[in-house]
């Protein structure tokens, strides 16, 4: 006499929706993980851009004896393509926009001090902790948005307001932003 095994081996419905219930449980505690990994992996991205857009400005002036950039060209156009390779360095990854290597449109999510920085010797800068010289551009609404592009000087007039916090800062609080300081 045969028997038909078939029945033995499947699962019942309770079997089958307390295992859904788990994954479902574990991916409800995974998902706020990994939200705030790629939040991380965005602002290590951002510090790194504006990093070796610190190290290239440090070599530009080296070069142009201590001068900040020329004030009659936008200091992107000085740092491409001899000091810095690609555009996208100076796209930050909370920028949404498409990444491009056109030298007049690309992306440029980076401003330099709004505050007659341009044409500036570095050794009349007397706190260099504090002097902010590159910031992200955008605006302080509650969606970050960027617009520069490389045909236009990019500019930073005011990252932090007089209590210290920032502005549209572009973690996900909006309460912080990465700068390059003059030290």
């Amino acid at each position: 006499m045969l028997r038909n095994t078939t029945c033995a081996h499947a699962f019942t419905l309770i079997e089958l929706l307390v295992v859904i219930t788990v994954i479902v449980v574990l991916a409800a505690i995974a998902l706020p993980a990994y939200t705030g990994i790629q939040e991380r992996a965005r602002v290590v991205q951002d510090m790194s851009n504006l990093r070796q857009i610190g190290l290239a400005t440090q070599m530009y002036m080296n070069d142009n004896d201590g001068v900040i950039f020329d004030a009659t060209a936008p200091w992107m156009g000085q740092l491409h393509p001899k000091y810095l390779g690609a555009w996208k360095i100076f796209q930050s990854p909370f920028d949404q926009r498409s990444p491009s290597e056109n030298n007049t449109s690309a992306p440029v999510s980076y401003g330099l001090n709004g505050h007659n920085v341009a044409g500036m010797l570095v050794d009349k800068i007397t706190n260099s902790g504090a002097f902010i010289i590159f910031a992200p551009a955008q605006d302080s609404s509650s969606v970050v948005r960027f617009g520069g592009t490389p045909a236009a000087s990019v500019t930073v007039y005011k990252a932090v307001t007089s209590s210290g916090t920032a502005t549209g800062g572009t973690h996900s609080s909006r309460k912080r932003i990465d700068a390059v300081f003059a030290d």
